[in-house]
């Protein structure tokens, strides 16, 4: 499935629209592989996880991870003298370094010679795309690579609510925020909002928070999180959105009164960026969100154009991205068999505070699919916290196949889980059984051999 031998001259080898994690790492691969490859990009190199997503969230999870450490750290013998946070030192040393980081990527393609053109590109005809400037240029492949965008919920006044894109914008910290959604981004801006010191209200229209994570853990992050003081409602709408004259907004919601906060953040999903690509035109078939449709090697309906990322909404997860793009230039350029991404067992984690981890099945998944199950719990308190006077515990839950050991899923919820869970998730992904995990010393005093003790 190597590049195809049509000797019809084309401007590029590969044109990608859209200059994420994804499409980046396509672009440099192929390029590497010896194609000439050119990349539209319309807002900044880097895309949703290095300029607006996963990457400064974590900055402001490690910033927000302080408010507790500086009063945890008393207990540990050290005195500290007046607390004060400065939001806008925070915000701007994270926008400075998504910067820094902007240049990285964009370096990283230059050095490999793909040639860059920082506008909108749109699909204009058969191996044609035409750039916003009006320039037009022809490539033997196209690849799709523009990710997706917050989902704005339709409600009267939604256009007063911010996504999570404008959260790291903030020119001050809100005294309350109303944030809606039960996913993985309201847990995890709740948390850092709430560190900060802000009255934080989650509204979920549903029952439930993190609807895809073992209910064991998503149970103990909600127990967690109430414990800390954030405001949880559930099957709740919102009805409105008003400015209010002194600043803020009425806010009602369908359960209770009017009511009045100084922010609100929809996070509600994600949509796939495919309006405005020319993609109806050029045949391109489009799922029931607007999601690019793809084979297992990434490829469309139409042979010479192919989609990696958010954009196909098959996981929306950057390290899947990126492997997408790997597998798609190794396939399309390189001189090896045709590579696909395995879309199973794929590790996922929540910066909560604390942060969840999981890999493989739930437990409700794994007795629907394998009938008999075994599930090895390890609730405990960490040592750290047992100093400090915290009363949060933390919860490790093995999954395992009644008939023969093997683990199918592992979740957690624990300071550091998401770092304890990636090697786990090699052993899951690999096949190994309880009895490898017996067999294995633990590392003493740690949280991780948890892992290894279960009985």
């Amino acid at each position: 499935m190597a590049a195809n031998s049509d000797t019809t001259e084309y401007d590029y080898d590969l044109f990608t629209i859209g200059g994420g994690s994804g499409g980046v790492r396509a672009s440099r691969v192929s390029a590497a592989h010896g194609a000439k490859v050119a990349l539209a990009e319309e807002h900044r190199v880097g895309g949703t996880c290095v300029i607006r997503g996963c990457v400064p969230k974590k900055m402001l999870v490690y910033g927000a991870h302080f408010a507790e450490d500086l009063e945890d750290c008393q207990k540990f013998g050290w005195e500290i003298g007046e607390r004060k946070f400065d939001w806008k030192v925070l915000r701007d040393n994270v926008l400075a370094d998504v910067d820094r980081l902007e240049g990285a990527y964009t370096e990283t393609l230059e050095n490999h010679d793909v040639t860059i053109f920082k506008e909108r590109a749109e699909i204009t005809g058969p191996h044609e795309i035409t750039l916003a400037s009006g320039k037009t240029v022809t490539a033997r492949h196209i690849l799709i690579a523009t990710g997706a965008r917050p989902h704005m919920p339709e409600c009267q006044g939604a256009d007063h609510a911010i996504s999570s894109n404008e959260a790291f914008h903030l020119d001050e910290l809100p005294k309350k925020i109303i944030i809606a959604g039960g996913g993985y981004i309201a847990n995890e801006f709740a948390g850092i909002f709430n560190e900060f010191g802000c009255d934080v209200h989650i509204v979920n229209r549903g029952d439930r928070l993190l609807r895809h994570y073992d209910e064991a853990v998503r149970d103990r992050l909600l127990q967690i999180s109430t414990m800390k003081g954030i405001k949880f409602r559930f099957n709740t709408t919102f009805e409105y959105i008003k400015p209010c004259d002194e600043g803020g907004y009425f806010v009602k919601l369908s359960d209770c009164e009017e009511e009045r906060a100084d922010l609100v953040m929809f996070a509600v999903g994600r949509l796939p960026n495919t309006e405005g690509l020319g993609l109806e035109n050029a045949g391109v078939e489009l799922g029931d969100k607007g999601e690019v449709k793809v084979d297992r090697f990434s490829k469309t309906n139409i042979d010479h154009i192919y989609a990696v990322g958010d954009v196909t909404d098959r996981v929306q997860l950057t390290p899947v991205a990126i492997r997408e793009g790997q597998a798609f230039a190794d396939t399309l350029f390189g001189k090896g068999d045709p590579v696909a991404v395995d879309h199973g067992c794929i590790p996922s984690a929540v910066f909560s505070h604390p942060p969840i981890a999981a890999v493989g099945m739930t437990e409700g998944e794994a007795k629907n699919k394998l009938g008999s199950v075994k599930v090895y719990l390890s609730d405990f308190r960490p040592m750290k916290n047992v100093l400090a006077g915290r009363n949060e515990r933390s919860l490790i839950k093995m999954i395992c196949d009644g008939e023969n050991g093997k683990i199918v899923g592992i979740h957690m919820i624990a300071p550091d889980a998401p770092e304890m869970m990636q090697a786990a998730a090699i052993a899951v992904k690999a096949g190994l059984t309880k009895a490898d995990f017996d067999a294995t010393v633990a590392i003493h005093p740690t949280m991780a051999e948890e892992m290894v003790l279960m009985r």
